[in-house]
């Protein structure tokens, strides 16, 4: 599962990693949570990417009462390609969303909840393997939404959690993304678990907690001195915690 994240990539970074044509500005994020708007490439008819910004939480394009449909921020790419709520964007409208890591819960033997940041080994960026909808609803507005998918986690994080991003290397980007020429029956090779090595997870504080705050402070891991077994709950840093950028969750 993946139900928050971070992206710290300069702009110019982005557009030249994932060579797109736009040169948007946006801010870093270091708690991106669910309907929030996220940036997002795709793939436009031709094989050219563009980027676009997203909400995190897919809406089929059936669906008649947003309000009382389930927020879909994952979907298990095992299921993708025949749940009814994913399995048009999985074979049409695959994307790429790109970050520098993710927070992901491990539950303690209390019921309490300790959250840990994960990240590439090299520290590079990782990008998610993604699907996106444009919603319609009952008076003309549209909005686009995204959900990544995932896979079986792998040696290093099952301590953690069951479940993690299915995370693609960049060689794989455009068989991703070609949807003229490939199935999801043609990508389940890429549908698996990253190499044990390729991610490393450390506990950091429960201020993550909170989706307000949003600053590097939510990447210090905990020293081992306050969390013996990395399930204790920390105390609260003193750090100040800036204001999230405003105009960007105002998109949607």
């Amino acid at each position: 599962m993946c139900g928050r994240y971070l992206l710290t990539l300069p702009p110019e970074v982005m557009r030249q990693i994932f060579r797109y044509r736009e040169m948007p500005n946006f801010p870093q994020r270091y708690n991106v949570a669910p309907t929030q708007p996220i940036p997002v490439v795709i793939a436009l008819p031709g094989g050219e990417r563009s980027f676009r910004l997203m909400r995190w939480g897919l809406l089929p394009s059936w669906v008649k009462d947003p309000k009382g449909f389930p927020l879909l921020i994952n979907a298990r790419s095992e299921q993708a390609a025949t749940k009814p709520a994913f399995r048009a964007a999985m074979r049409r409208r695959r994307c790429l969303i790109p970050a520098d890591g993710f927070y992901e819960w491990q539950r303690a033997p209390n019921g309490k909840k300790q959250p840990f940041f994960v990240r590439r080994a090299d520290e590079g960026p990782m990008t998610f393997a993604g699907i996106w909808e444009t919603y319609s609803d009952p008076e003309g507005g549209e909005i686009d939404t995204a959900a990544i998918l995932t896979t079986d986690a792998n040696a290093t994080l099952a301590p953690i959690h069951d479940r993690m991003p299915v995370i693609l290397d960049d060689a794989d980007y455009d068989r991703w993304l070609d949807v003229d020429h490939t199935t999801p029956d043609d990508l389940r090779d890429l549908m698996r678990p990253a190499e044990d090595n390729a991610v490393i997870a450390y506990p950091v504080s429960t201020r993550v907690n909170r989706v307000a705050n949003d600053d590097p402070g939510l990447l210090e891991p905990l020293a081992e001195t306050t969390t013996p077994a990395g399930l204790t709950e920390p105390g609260k840093p003193k750090r100040a915690k800036p204001k999230p950028d405003q105009d960007q969750l105002k998109l949607f």
